[in-house]
C-alpha cells in the first residue's frame, strides 16, 4: 500500500498486509471484497474523527490520505482504524495510510521510504493511490496497456510522467478503466476548474481483481478534492484472532457425558436450592455453576477467541432457574 502527496512527495512507506490474516472470526479461505480509497484531505488536524466516520460509512477498508500536515513518522489509533503517517516538516504536505479494525492486525510491516515500488516482490499485491497533480487525459493513445481509455480532459506533462511510471512498473490506472459519468471521474473541483488529478493504481496482472473504481460524491471533508475508491476482490485465508487474558472455564469441552456429570454435581451442591431475593439466588446459583464447571471442564491457559463471558445460559439452565 502506498500513498503519494501533492507537490511530488511520494510514499508513506510499505505496509504489507498478511494474506493469512484478514477479517477476524472466519476460519476458512474465501473471496474478500476490499474497498481501497485515496483522498487529499487538505489537513488532518481537526478532521481525523470525521474522516474515520466517512470511511466507515463508505465501507473503505484501506485509505491513502495526502496533505496530512502532521510532522513525524508515527502510528496512532483512530476510532477503530490504525493510521500510519509520515512527514518531516510540520504544516507541509504529509501522507498516511488508514487500515480498518478487521485488517489492522494483519499488517506485518511498515517501512517509511521515499521509493518503494522497485523493492516489492512481483508476487505481492500492490496498490498505489494519491494526488499526482497530473492529467492523463480522456484518450489512451499509445498508453493502452496502462490507460483504460476513460479519463478526463487533455493530457499534460504530469499525466505523461504518471503514465511513464505506470509503464515502467507494469501498473494500470484503475480509475481510467471504467466508463463513468464525468461527475464520477472528477477528483478535484474549484469554482472554475473540474479535473482529474487523483489516481489509484495496481499491477497490470491484477487488473481483473478490480471490480469498480469511482469518485464518491457528497462528502465535504475536503472542499476541493473528492474521495476516490476502488473495489477489489481478493482471496484471503482468514483466521480467528486470539488474545491472552485471564484463565477461563473451558465451556467448549462440554459434552453430553460431562453435562450429566455437571448436573449431578450441581444437585449435590444444592445449586438449585438457594434462598433469598432474586439477585442473591442468582448470584449463589451462578457461583455454584462456575465452581462445578471448573472441576468438570477445567481451566484454559488464558487464550480466548471472540467469546466474551459465560455462554452456558442455555434452555436447560433457564428452565432450572
Amino acid at each position: 500500500m502506498s500513498s503519494r502527496g501533492a507537490g511530488g512527495e511520494k510514499g508513506v512507506g510499505r505496509g504489507s498486509v498478511d494474506g493469512t490474516g484478514g477479517k477476524e472470526g472466519i476460519g476458512k479461505e474465501g473471496a474478500c471484497r476490499l474497498r481501497i480509497g485515496s483522498w487529499n484531505i487538505g489537513t488532518l488536524t481537526g478532521k481525523s474523527i470525521e474522516l474515520v466516520k466517512i470511511l466507515q460509512k463508505r465501507k473503505v477498508n484501506i485509505s491513502c490520505v495526502q496533505e496530512t500536515r502532521w510532522a513525524g513518522s508515527k502510528a496512532r489509533n483512530a476510532d477503530g482504524y490504525k493510521l500510519w503517517y509520515s512527514r518531516v516538516v510540520r504544516g507541509k504536505n504529509g501522507v498516511g495510510n488508514l487500515v480498518d479494525r478487521d485488517l489492522r492486525e494483519s499488517v506485518v510491516e511498515v517501512r517509511r521510504v521515499n521509493e518503494v515500488v522497485r523493492s516489492i516482490p512481483p508476487i505481492e499485491r500492490l496498490f498505489i493511490g494519491g494526488d499526482f497533480n497530473g492529467h492523463i487525459g480522456s484518450a489512451a493513445g499509445s498508453c493502452g496497456e496502462v490507460h483504460g481509455g476513460f479519463g478526463l480532459g487533455d493530457r499534460n506533462g504530469g499525466g505523461t510522467s504518471l503514465l511513464d511510471f505506470a509503464k515502467a512498473f507494469e501498473l494500470v490506472i484503475a480509475n481510467s478503466t471504467f466508463s463513468k459519468r464525468d461527475k464520477h471521474l472528477v477528483t478535484f473541483q474549484s469554482s472554475a476548474v473540474k479535473t482529474q488529478i487523483d489516481y489509484l493504481l495496481l499491477r497490470r496482472c491484477d487488473r481483473g481483481l478490480c471490480k469498480d473504481c469511482k469518485v464518491i460524491l457528497g462528502e465535504t471533508l475536503a472542499t476541493q478534492h473528492r474521495l476516490l475508491v476502488m473495489d477489489i476482490d481478493i482471496m484471503m485465508k482468514r483466521q480467528k484472532r486470539y488474545a491472552r487474558g485471564r484463565p477461563r472455564i473451558r465451556w467448549g469441552a462440554l459434552t453430553e457425558d460431562k453435562a450429566q456429570d455437571l448436573e449431578g454435581r450441581l444437585s449435590t451442591m444444592g445449586a438449585w436450592r438457594s434462598s433469598g431475593d432474586a439477585s442473591t439466588m442468582w448470584s449463589t446459583t451462578a457461583n455454584y455453576v462456575r465452581e462445578a464447571a471448573r472441576e468438570v471442564l477445567g481451566i484454559s491457559k488464558g487464550f480466548s477467541g471472540r467469546h466474551q463471558g459465560d455462554w452456558w445460559w442455555n434452555d436447560v439452565v433457564q428452565s432450572k432457574v
